[in-house]
């Protein structure tokens, strides 16, 4: 049974953000790709997988509305799979990123760490564990 899309397209990540350009080069300087621009709205991809960043501009709300302030501790994050978990901690490392966890070896079978981005949102980068 073929799926309706691309698996690489069923589940994709909306990140509602207040700067976007801020945001793209936080994300870049992380080893994402820009796909698309549309202004307020940003397609971004790690390999053929899709992250979208959207200002709230882009949803033409009637209303006035602002975004709460980020969360002490991310309420979710994206992960992300990657060859060699230590070369993204130096990179998040040297972009600045806020730690939520450090890098280690995890009884899940991982080696990973969690950042956030600029709002809060977090990204876990995340190596399996030789055996």
């Amino acid at each position: 049974m073929s799926g309706y899309v691309h698996p690489t397209e069923q589940l994709v990540t909306e990140i509602v953000v207040r700067d976007i350009r801020r945001s793209v080069d936080f994300y870049e300087r992380l080893g994402f790709t820009p796909l698309r621009d549309g202004g307020d709205f940003v397609e971004l991809t790690w390999e053929d997988h899709r992250l979208y960043l959207a200002e709230l501009s882009a949803y033409q709300l009637d209303s006035v509305t602002e975004l709460p302030l980020p969360p002490a501790f991310p309420l979710a994050n994206v992960r992300v799979m990657v060859p060699d978990v230590d070369q993204c901690w130096r990179r998040a490392i040297d972009v600045g990123a806020r730690i939520i966890t450090a890098i280690d070896d995890r009884y899940y079978g991982l080696r990973d760490f969690i950042i956030t981005d600029l709002d809060g949102f977090g990204v876990r980068f995340a190596s399996r564990l030789r055996a």
